[in-house]
């Protein structure tokens, strides 16, 4: 067991510390913190560790909201006071874009938060024996959870209802894995996994219902930035209910021109104010139930868009004409390196990405940045408070010709 002091937080909710054996990785600890801490995994200069005990706690330190915290993987943070995780994950952002792409990041980064707690209009639960909830961070050990502090009211309401309702020998006790997903008025309840060949019966869903409005649904209609989404069972929709307008107005800040393109488009949440800004634009959409959805909903705005289902890099090798704007909002493992190439070979006046993910960011802007764009303006948008997750928008512009790079 060592003894270790706790430097800074680094992104995956660590704590890091430094000793003559290389580094330690400890969670659930704060900056400055002596604790006490067991190895758990070992690799070439790095340790990653359970703590035991803390022996010097930094002032800031507060007890956690969710009886759960600490148990169940979804939360890392909760010891700290908001203010502080705000502060600590632009930390963060800064050094992962500096350490990564080794691009220097603005001055300023604006922060954008909402409520801290109640956010989530999504989550997911597992079912064990007798247990209902969360897995264990490294485990599929499930923890047992009655309500999720970090979830919408509606979300708590139907995780009660199904609780209850699993004691009713009705039930398929063969689910495995539940997605909630709720607009506030109804939540839809989605089958992730059972341990059986068969599936889930229509009339469950329907029987469900009586307890749960909106669990037979195979859509939602979700109200955002003054829009209606339907968004299908299998679509993807961002999850904080507070922050679906900031998120937009950060992203589509200072779009110009007269064509948009909007690249990993989901439902349209961004494409559909993007189109009537610009007057035109396009969404691209590779999943085909979030393409059924992002085609309905650009109709249904009765705007001057289109809807294209195929990889954002099929597109960009296909494009010749030059968007003015380009959005993109690639998941976790970012553009890559064949968008990128397109999109330096297109070469778009402006390109915003929004990134849940830093470490790819930085790898993304670095490319970006080396072929002639330069960075604009940054934000951060904490979507997910109490964890470590970092959700950011990037604003870059095409320099003129002989302007120095961002970061040289």
């Amino acid at each position: 067991m060592d003894e270790v002091k706790i430097e800074k937080l680094v992104y995956g909710g660590a704590g890091l510390a430094r000793t003559e054996n290389g580094v330690v990785l400890v969670p659930f600890v704060l900056p400055g913190e002596r604790v006490r801490a067991e190895p758990v995994r070992r690799r070439a200069g790095m340790t990653e560790a359970r703590l035991v005990e803390i022996l010097e706690q930094n002032p800031a330190r507060t007890g956690p909201k969710c009886p759960y915290f600490g148990q169940c993987g979804g939360c890392h943070y909760q010891m700290a006071p908001y203010e502080r995780q705000l502060e600590w994950k632009l930390a963060i952002l800064r050094e992962v874009l500096e350490r990564v792409g080794k691009v220097k990041p603005p001055e300023e980064i604006r922060v954008i938060a909402g409520e801290p707690w109640g956010y989530r209009n999504r989550s997911q639960f597992h079912f064990g024996r007798h247990r209902l909830g969360y897995k264990m961070a490294g485990s599929d050990r499930v923890v047992d959870v009655s309500e999720c502090p970090i979830s919408a009211p509606a979300i708590n309401a139907a995780l009660k209802a199904l609780r209850a309702a699993r004691r009713d020998r009705r039930f398929p006790h063969f689910l495995r894995q539940v997605e909630l997903f709720t607009n506030g008025e109804r939540t839809m309840v989605n089958v992730l996994d059972t341990d059986a060949a068969r599936g889930v019966s229509r009339s469950f869903f329907v029987w469900l219902a009586e307890r749960i409005p909106g669990a037979a649904d195979g859509e939602l209609y979700y109200e955002a930035c003054g829009e209606r989404f339907r968004v299908s069972h299998r679509s993807f929709f961002q999850v904080n209910r507070f922050l679906l307008e900031p998120l937009v107005e950060a992203a589509l800040e200072g779009a110009e021109g007269e064509k948009g393109l909007d690249l990993y488009a989901g439902v349209g949440l961004f494409t559909v104010p993007l189109a009537k800004r610009l007057g035109r634009a396009t969404g691209v959409e590779s999943d085909g139930s979030a393409a059924r959805d992002l085609e309905f909903n650009l109709a249904e705005a009765g705007v001057r868009a289109e809807a294209k289902r195929m990889q954002a890099e099929q597109y960009l090798e296909a494009a010749t004409e030059v968007p003015d704007f380009v959005l993109a909002d690639p998941p976790r493992a970012g553009l890559g390196r064949r968008v990128v190439k397109h999109l330096l070979r297109l070469r778009p006046r402006r390109i915003h990405l929004v990134s849940c993910d830093p470490a790819t960011m930085a790898r993304d802007v670095a490319a970006l940045c080396a072929g002639g764009y330069a960075i604009d303006s940054m934000a951060m948008i904490d979507l997910f408070p109490q964890t470590y997750h970092i959700e950011s928008v990037v604003r870059l512009r095409l320099q003129q010709q002989g302007q120095p790079a961002a970061g040289a």
